[in-house]
């Protein structure tokens, strides 16, 4: 298990050190010289997403996922957790939209944009981070009856029930 955990962190630190970095080569884009220039930087950046990035990302998301059912975490802590990871994968296929888009003709990677997606993928990947090793308590936002085996299917009976009064 130690070598999945090892494997989980490091695909998780490749993978959010890449996002974080990309927008800062997409303000490149409007500082390349000439059109070999613009190639070499669409070469990069797309290298990066598809060749580390992504592997990275299914690698972090496929060792956690083996990770919950070894360790078998099912806190309410990790449910936040899981959700900032979901943004997480939001940010990356938003990035891959876009890098398609970067390198059209005369477009280019507003300022503002740059500091919203870094500031934003900073904070998701802090807060993942922070709920992870402070594993905070967050109340059951649900009935007990969730957290049963077949408590689904009770509670819809008795929702069908109720209803036929």
């Amino acid at each position: 298990m130690v070598w999945l955990k090892f494997l989980h962190i490091t695909a998780i630190a490749i993978w959010s050190a890449g996002l974080i970095c990309l927008p800062g080569l997409y303000m490149r884009r409007a500082l390349v010289p000439d059109q070999n220039a613009l190639h070499q930087l669409q070469a990069l950046v797309r290298f990066l997403y598809t060749v580390i990035l992504s592997p990275a990302a299914f690698i972090a998301i496929g060792s956690g996922t083996i990770l919950i059912f070894v360790r078998q975490t099912f806190e309410p802590w990790f449910s936040v957790k899981l959700a900032f990871v979901g943004a997480m994968a939001l940010i990356h296929a938003l990035t891959g939209i876009v890098i398609v888009r970067l390198f059209e003709k005369g477009y280019v990677y507003p300022p503002w944009r740059f500091v919203a997606t870094t500031t934003t993928t900073v904070f998701v990947v802090v807060m993942i981070l922070i709920v992870v090793l402070a594993k905070p308590y967050v109340p059951d936002l649900l009935p007990d009856v969730f957290y049963q085996p077949g408590g689904l299917a009770r509670l819809m009976n008795d929702l069908i029930l109720y209803l036929k009064q």
